[in-house]
């Protein structure tokens, strides 16, 4: 491998004419030249110099060599310093995937706190649920997904990837504002004969699960992503539902009423690939993150 220091004495003593004024230019000492210049040619393999009298010149060989040199130098150079910039997050980008409720209420105040402290980083977000930004992380379509999981054992290989655990989120059993009641109403058991309104799949296949525990098989009758619609249609009586606590923090209905239900709940994570570190600015972002998420005040 060709050392750089070597290929800048060979530059300067093509600008420069000879040895002596080179080492001037460097503020090298001429022997230190003489010998960088020795090396490299033991380097190359050929001779790079010719001796004129008391001068040198540069034999076709060292003219090429000097003047690709030029052009490697000024592209180390550049890294260098785009190096450190990122050292100094001066510049950067974090692409993030996160799902619904958590772009409305967690995500926004890490952003404006990256955004604040290193305004040279670029921010993206997309809108995912959780087996979409993982796909998006390992395709290297994002740096950062933010995901959910319930408490059963994730099904999903991660070998490739890092969770960093942020939020835990109570889950609540939403029903109409003005019903009469007469067992339990934080016990799912007590929703048995109820008509059921879904969310998303792995949401829906949860809400099956737990119910399934409490002693009965859960009749879905409409499914959607949207919790806002989920509430709306809860409100107007066609079911009852089950919603994490950041879907309530980020809207509720007035016409619902929410009972926590003991024992069930899911985790936020942020998910990152490969092993830690992450990259410099995907842990400005992580790190907004962990101080700007606090226990959020849940519905009563």
């Amino acid at each position: 491998m060709i050392d750089l220091s070597r290929l800048r004495v060979l530059v300067a003593v093509a600008k420069e004419g000879s040895v002596t004024a080179a080492a001037e230019a460097l503020h090298y000492a001429q022997p230190s030249v003489s010998h960088h210049l020795a090396k490299l040619e033991a380097e190359v393999g050929v001779p790079l110099l010719q001796r004129m009298g008391r001068g040198i010149r540069l034999t076709d060989a060292g003219r090429l060599l000097a003047d690709r040199a030029e052009s490697i130098l000024a592209q180390v150079e550049s890294v260098r310093v785009e190096l450190d910039e990122l050292a100094g997050l001066r510049t950067g980008r974090v692409r993030v995937a996160a799902f619904p409720s958590a772009l409305a209420t967690v995500v926004p105040l890490a952003i404006a706190r990256v955004t604040a402290d290193h305004p040279g980083i670029e921010l993206s977000l997309t809108e995912a649920e959780p087996p979409e930004a993982l796909s998006a992380l390992r395709n290297n379509e994002v740096d950062v997904a933010l995901i959910f999981e319930h408490g059963d054992p994730p099904q999903r290989d991660r070998r490739d990837i890092t969770m960093i655990p942020l939020l835990d989120e109570p889950l609540y059993v939403v029903t109409p504002a003005g019903r009469s009641w007469s067992g339990p109403r934080a016990e799912l058991a007590s929703y048995a004969d109820d008509r059921w309104i879904a969310g998303c799949e792995r949401c829906r296949e949860h809400l099956v699960v737990a119910c399934e525990r409490a002693g009965f098989t859960p009749t879905v009758d409409f499914e959607t992503e949207d919790y806002v619609a989920v509430q709306a249609l809860v409100a107007a009586g066609l079911g009852v539902s089950l919603l994490p606590g950041l879907t309530l923090v980020a809207n509720r209905h007035p016409g619902v009423r929410l009972d926590r239900v003991p024992g069930l709940g899911r985790q936020v994570l942020a998910a990152v690939c490969g092993k830690p570190p992450p990259s410099q600015p995907a842990q400005v972002l992580l790190s907004a993150l962990a101080a700007t998420i606090t226990e959020p005040g849940w519905p009563a």
